[in-house]
């Protein structure tokens, strides 16, 4: 990733300077400096906020209460994982968050679901079946109210901006859906 980086950087200067474009570079650089360290701390605080809400969650119970709730399901998905392992909760607690499509939620829960995978696990430096079809769900994200999209169409003027919901739900079913064919089908194919 840091080589992919660096390229980029270095092609953006080559072509700057071959192009006459320098001081739009500069500009460039300069300002959405400051946008990424706005976005940095909008991240950071969002982090910390799902985090908490997660060791309340996992305090009273509720992280239970939803592993049990989704077991029927994760137990066929995630084979080898006990409904009341911590790797279980953290899974179902980022499901959750994506159904109820809280982005900047999911994305702390995900890398705790990640972490506990990996103590439950002990992968090394691979990821297991269970690892890879996480990160498939997660990022296919099956969710009834898409709150970040309705959101960003509100601010910027939609009249209705839940009038999506039906489109969302038919491409988030059929991106769960088809990552879940595709990673059982890549893990029979890898044995």
């Amino acid at each position: 990733m840091s080589v992919l980086f660096v390229g980029m950087v270095l092609f953006s200067f080559v072509s700057a300077a071959f192009g006459g474009a320098m001081p739009q570079l500069s500009e460039a650089i300069l300002s959405e400096s400051a946008n990424a360290v706005q976005l940095v701390l909008k991240i950071l605080g969002s982090i910390c906020l799902w985090s908490g809400v997660m060791e309340v969650a996992e305090a009273s119970g509720i992280t239970r209460k939803l592993a049990s709730a989704f077991s029927p399901v994760t137990r066929l998905l995630f084979r080898g994982l006990e409904e009341d392992s911590p790797a279980m909760r953290a899974i179902t607690m980022n499901f959750t968050a994506n159904l109820l499509g809280l982005g900047n939620a999911a994305t702390p829960l995900g890398l705790t679901a990640m972490q506990e995978l990996e103590k439950q696990e002990h992968t090394g430096t691979r990821a297991s079946n269970n690892m890879i079809l996480f990160v498939v769900l997660n990022t296919a994200s099956l969710q009834l109210i898409p709150t970040t999209t309705a959101m960003l169409r509100l601010q910027n003027g939609s009249a209705a901006p839940m009038e999506i919901l039906p489109a969302v739900w038919m491409a988030s079913a059929l991106s769960v859906l088809s990552g879940i064919l595709m990673a059982k089908l890549m893990e029979r194919l890898g044995r």
